[in-house]
C-alpha cells in the first residue's frame, strides 16, 4: 500500500495533535509537515509536495479558505481536505474544489472515509499531485459523445445526469441528451465542478437545486429548478448535509 503524504495547517496544537495521531495511526499516512499560519503552510508545502493537506478553516490570523485558493494556483495541486469545528462553510470549501469536508472533533472512522476517498482520486487519476484542469468561468463545457459526434455542452444549463438502461441521461434546462458514455467516466471529468454524486445512479449541479424534501427511511428528494426530482441515497446523505449545510 502506497503511504500518502500529508501536511496539517491548524493554529491549535492540539487539534494538529489529534489529526496526526490518528492518521499515523491509519498506518496510511506519513505526516510531512505542520504550520499555524497560511506563510509557513504555503512555503513548505511547495517544498514537501504532500499528497493532501488538512486544513483549518479559522487560523489565527487568517482564513483557512485563503490558503485554498492560494493552493489552486501552484503548478501542483494537492489535494484538500478542510478540517474544522465550523460547519457553516462547506459551500466555499467545495466551490474551491475541497476533497472533503470534516468536522471536529474527529472520528477514526470518518477520517479512515477520507482517506478512501483520496486513495480513489489517485487510482482514477493516476495522480493526485498532477494540476487539475481548470475551466474558465465564461467558458465551462463537457464532451458528451452522442453517437458519431461529440456534443459541447454548458455545464450551468446542466441539471442532473443519470444512468438508466445502459445510457447516461444529461438533463439540461432545455433538453436531454442520452449518451453511451458511463456515469462513472462522467463524474471523473466533474470532479472539480458543482456537481456531487447523490445516488449510485444520480449526479446533480447544486446550483440547480430548488429544494430539499424528506422522503422514507431518512433519505431525501431534490427539487430541482425545472420540477424535476432526484433521489438522495443514504450511503450520500451524511455528505450531502455536511456540503449544503442543512
Amino acid at each position: 500500500m502506497t503511504i500518502l503524504k500529508a501536511f496539517i495547517v491548524d493554529d491549535e496544537p492540539l487539534a494538529r495533535d489529534e489529526l496526526a495521531y490518528i492518521l499515523r495511526r491509519s498506518r496510511q499516512v506519513e505526516i510531512v509537515g505542520e504550520a499555524d499560519c497560511i506563510n509557513d503552510a504555503m512555503k513548505h508545502i511547495e517544498e514537501l509536495r504532500p499528497d493532501v493537506v488538512f486544513l483549518d478553516i479559522k487560523l489565527a490570523e487568517d482564513s483557512g479558505l485563503h490558503l485554498a485558493e492560494q493552493l489552486m494556483e501552484l503548478d501542483y495541486v494537492p489535494a484538500v481536505v478542510f478540517a474544522t469545528a465550523f460547519d457553516e462553510y462547506a459551500l466555499q470549501a467545495f466551490d474551491l474544489n475541497a476533497l472533503d469536508y470534516v468536522l471536529k472533533p474527529f472520528d477514526d472512522r470518518r477520517i479512515l472515509h477520507t482517506l478512501e476517498k483520496i486513495r480513489r482520486l489517485k487510482k482514477n487519476e493516476a495522480t493526485i499531485a498532477l494540476p487539475q484542469p481548470r475551466r474558465s468561468p465564461l467558458t465551462q463545457k463537457i464532451a458528451i459523445p452522442l453517437d458519431e459526434r461529440i456534443l459541447m455542452v454548458d455545464l450551468q444549463e446542466i441539471l442532473f445526469i443519470s444512468s438508466e438502461e445502459g445510457k447516461t441521461l444529461i438533463k439540461t434546462e432545455q433538453k436531454e441528451y442520452k449518451s453511451g458514455e458511463p456515469l462513472t467516466h462522467l463524474e471523473r471529468k466533474l470532479q472539480n465542478s458543482h456537481f456531487v454524486r447523490v445516488h449510485r445512479s444520480y449526479m446533480v449541479n447544486v446550483s440547480h437545486i430548488a429544494e430539499i424534501q424528506p422522503w422514507f427511511n431518512s433519505t431525501y428528494l431534490l427539487v430541482m429548478q425545472d420540477g424535476s426530482k432526484v433521489p438522495v441515497s443514504r450511503s450520500y446523505v451524511k455528505e450531502l448535509k455536511v456540503l449544503l449545510g442543512f
